[in-house]
């Protein structure tokens, strides 16, 4: 399920932004980017639309993904469900 960005407050959105960009495995490249470019980066990107923020009711946890993905992960979720 997709969560509006809108439907937040300011800080339970940072405070997702926050424990996205630093979950094991988030690569920024060779240079080192602060914490605070960081999450404006993906908020960003999510108040553009260029990233969402998803809810999975199976694990209730949230993610931020490309937006260019959900139709790939709404797929697998059909796949899945038909199974």
């Amino acid at each position: 399920m997709i969560v509006p960005a809108n439907m937040l407050s300011d800080d339970a959105l940072r405070g997702m932004i926050e424990e996205f960009v630093t979950r094991d495995g988030t690569d920024y490249g060779e240079q080192e980017v602060s914490l605070e470019e960081r999450v404006e980066e993906v908020r960003e990107q999510i108040l553009t639309g260029k990233a969402l923020i998803m809810f999975d009711s199976k694990t209730e946890t949230t993610t931020i993904i490309p937006a260019e993905d959900l139709a790939k992960i709404q797929q697998q979720n059909a796949e899945q469900a038909s199974e």
